[in-house]
């Protein structure tokens, strides 16, 4: 699927709009927005369609975690317990997605927080999380105009604590996050390791259900 040029140039009255509306329980997500016409003014503050493309994210989740980092012996750790709250942050004038994730993992308490955004200026998403794994701050920057009709791809790297093994102690791992939106009601992020001297790896996929429009 080629790529889909994401605008400049942000619409303010369809932001307004959109803000106030809950997606659809069943609703498909919106393709990305056709590329705004290089005589138009940008505005690189205000939320356009590029955040509205992640509507469909807010809500309430059911989440299956799966993770081959945790696991033993080839065999990944699956987490059936995951409850995901993802609403756009007000404060921040609808600018910033955040998501909070509550469950176990490997028979431990699992808590994740996210916070997901666009780039007006750089034409890119732009992701962080948090979590109880590591104490390592995990960031990935999209490349930019890279987000396709279903797809949102996002680079980044991180000195690893130990999650690789002893091998690759303080090493810089590349890494990558795969935002897939299938539905209103279903989509799955997915996060790749590129070990120094090995091809880049699937070590977490993690499903999601939709419960609620409501986060």
């Amino acid at each position: 699927m080629n790529p889909v040029r994401l605008p400049r140039r942000a619409l303010v009255l369809a932001g307004v709009l959109a803000l106030a509306v809950a997606p659809s329980a069943t609703a498909t997500p919106p393709a990305p927005p056709a590329a705004a016409t290089s005589d138009a003014p940008s505005d690189n503050l205000t939320p356009g369609p590029a955040h509205r493309y992640l509507d469909p994210l807010v809500g309430t989740w059911k989440a299956t975690k799966t993770n081959w980092l945790l696991g033993e012996g080839g065999k990944p750790v699956v987490s059936h317990d995951m409850t995901v709250k993802v609403r756009w942050i007000k404060k921040t004038g609808g600018r910033f997605l955040s998501e909070e994730t509550r469950g176990t993992l490997a028979g431990r308490p699992y808590f994740r927080l996210g916070v997901l955004g666009h780039s007006n200026i750089d034409e890119r998403y732009e992701w962080t999380t948090f979590d109880s794994v590591t104490p390592t701050t995990m960031t990935y920057r999209g490349t930019r105009r890279s987000a396709t009709a279903s797809e949102i791809s996002m680079p980044g790297q991180f000195t690893d604590p130990g999650v690789l093994g002893p091998d690759y102690l303080g090493k810089t791992i590349p890494m990558r996050t795969v935002i897939t939106i299938r539905s209103g009601d279903h989509h799955t992020i997915d996060l790749y390791f590129t070990p120094p001297g090995q091809q880049e790896r699937l070590v977490d996929r993690v499903v999601y259900e939709r419960r609620s429009t409501r986060p």
